[in-house]
């Protein structure tokens, strides 16, 4: 890459990282509340969504298994939240396989596990790192525990975040059909009106459209990594939002990466 043009990129996506968290945290003019006048009915929907993660929960009670009862969420936005998240989740064996992370200097670790609760707060700011020129005298770590897992069993997790991703499409949809939440019309009218008075929703909204370019760029960086008898096929697939790196994870070359 010229490095003007490095240069460049590396700005806007600095610059990008400024316009997310000042309209998407501070600013009061994006749909929803900002985070210093939070409510505590936003509070409340964050924590039902977090106890509804994959939705564990729900399944589990809806199997007669009830250690503690689920809280009823609205469809929609269960599916939004757990779509971004199973999304998110796939993510760690792309980053943990990236032929730049070690231009990034810090955990791997640490910043996938707050990816996992914000996002694209801490994953442009890689994007950016990634772009430094390399440093000839940096030693490469050693892979952590969490890294060697996530490679190791890349096509798990792989299997497990697709599934998420579908599920939460088809909950969004059809789930809680005994409930008061209406028919496709009905769902999809909900859905307006949570992405425009939900800050969480909306800010959903722009990780999507931001993991919509980051995935295929990180893994056009890094087909190296997958079998080469698969190169073509994960060259082609990457740019299809999430089933990309659902095949990027299921095609890689485990035994090449340990």
């Amino acid at each position: 890459m010229d490095d003007n043009v490095r240069k460049v990129i590396q700005f806007l996506l600095w610059a990008a990282e400024g316009v997310y968290i000042v309209w998407l945290f501070l600013l009061p003019y994006a749909p929803g509340d900002p985070v210093w006048a939070i409510s505590s009915q936003t509070i409340d929907s964050l924590i039902g969504l977090s106890l509804n993660f994959f939705f564990i929960l729900p399944l589990m009670n809806s199997v007669g298994i009830r250690l503690i009862d689920a809280p009823v969420l609205h469809p929609m936005s269960e599916g939004l939240f757990n779509f971004v998240i199973g999304w998110t989740f796939m993510f760690a064996p792309l980053l943990f396989t990236d032929r730049k992370r070690d231009r990034y200097k810090g955990s791997l670790d640490v910043l996938w596990g707050f990816q996992m609760f914000l996002t694209n707060t801490f994953l442009i700011p890689y994007m950016a790192i990634r772009l430094n020129k390399p440093d000839t005298d940096y030693t490469p770590r050693k892979a952590s525990q969490l890294g060697s897992v996530m490679v190791n069993g890349a096509s798990v997790v792989g299997v497990l975040g697709g599934a998420a991703c579908l599920i939460s499409v088809l909950w969004a949809l059809y789930g809680r059909s005994d409930g008061n939440f209406g028919g496709l019309a009905e769902r999809w009218e909900f859905c307006v009106s949570y992405l425009g008075s939900e800050r969480l929703a909306y800010a959903f909204i722009w990780d999507i459209c931001l993991y919509i370019v980051f995935q295929p760029w990180l893994i056009g960086e890094n087909l190296q990594n997958v079998e080469k008898t698969k190169v073509n096929l994960v060259k082609y697939l990457r740019f299809v939002p999430v089933f990309g790196l659902v095949a990027y994870l299921l095609c890689l070359d485990v035994e090449e990466e340990v």
